[in-house]
């Protein structure tokens, strides 16, 4: 491996609001236009556009001081190779940061927040003028980190997809997806809204929802108040939990196979059933997604490689 000082830095940065909108109408008075028109405040958009090249610009100084760095959109990021002592840094909310994780293997990354005041920011506890020290640390390896696992998508022509939140198998509009879901010894044909796998990270997400919504619809039904809190997984979680949304009993499918924990023993396998417009998409991201229609076999399980999120 190089030496410390030789290691590349790769800085992950996204869009802004505004520059979504200049693409989209070409000139700032009419991408203003559009807002107000819409009844929201333009003045927001600059805020937020100015306190993110505000926070670049210091990002910038600290890796130029550093020496050898490359700047990519997010954009390129299911097409960049990254190399196996590269210094990763994600620059935006904490959804860059996850969506960076599942395209690394192992390299350290580093989340930065660039308006404290705007985002929580959960995977992002350092903002852009702690990198200096940063980046000369996690390079000599003197920082510690935490461990992130991530979830995987494996069809049966080998085609992968990695998630670092949650993995969304069903339908791609608001249709019903059908499938043969097998867990174990349990097998059943279902129709449902779709599956959601998430790991630990993404635990207090979208799986918290639709664990805390079935949850709360039950205890309605039974006029029965529940005192049910609802656990959040590990990040270095070894199972991944799964539930089916909206699951239909009819004739024709079941609705007893709706959760479970995955773990390394223990795989989820889903067969698609459906003759269209079924797909598997991670971490919120349609656009990355892998087609899964009638005959798609995809079997989830935790992936083999894991995240190092600097902290």
């Amino acid at each position: 491996m190089d030496a410390p000082a030789d290691r590349k830095i790769v800085l992950v940065t996204r869009k802004t609001r505004l520059e979504d909108l200049l693409i989209r109408f070409h000139t700032i008075a009419q991408a203003k236009f559009y807002i107000e028109h819409m009844g929201a405040d333009f003045a927001d958009y600059l805020q937020e556009h100015e306190s993110y090249q505000t926070a670049m610009r210091v990002t910038l100084e600290s890796l130029e001081e550093w020496g050898r760095y490359q700047r990519i959109d997010r954009s390129f990021l299911p097409n960049f190779l990254f190399a196996p002592d590269d210094i990763v840094v994600a620059l935006g909310q904490d959804g860059l940061v996850a969506n960076t994780i599942k395209y690394l293997d192992g390299q350290p990354l580093i989340g930065v927040n660039p308006d404290p005041y705007r985002y929580d920011g959960v995977l992002l506890p350092f903002e852009p003028r702690d990198l200096k020290l940063l980046v000369v640390e996690t390079a000599s390896n003197q920082r510690e980190h935490k461990t992130v696992t991530m979830a995987k998508a494996a069809l049966s022509d080998g085609q992968v997809l990695y998630a670092v939140n949650d993995l969304f198998i069903g339908p791609k509009s608001h249709t019903s997806a059908r499938y043969e879901i097998q867990f174990g010894k349990q097998k059943e044909i279902q129709s449902s809204s779709g599956v959601i796998v998430s790991t630990g990270l993404g635990s207090t997400g979208w799986m918290k929802s639709i664990v805390t919504g079935s949850v709360g619809i039950a205890a309605g039904m039974l006029n029965k108040p529940s005192d049910f809190v609802y656990p959040a997984a590990k990040w270095d979680s070894e199972t991944l939990r799964f539930a089916v949304r909206e699951p239909f009993p009819s004739k024709a499918s079941d609705a007893k196979l709706v959760f479970g924990e995955i773990n390394p023993k223990k795989p989820l396998t889903l067969s698609s059933r459906m003759a269209e417009n079924g797909v598997i998409f991670s971490d919120g991201i349609e656009a990355d997604f892998l087609d899964f229609n009638s005959g798609a076999k995809a079997i989830i399980t935790l992936a083999e490689k894991q995240g190092r999120l600097i902290v």
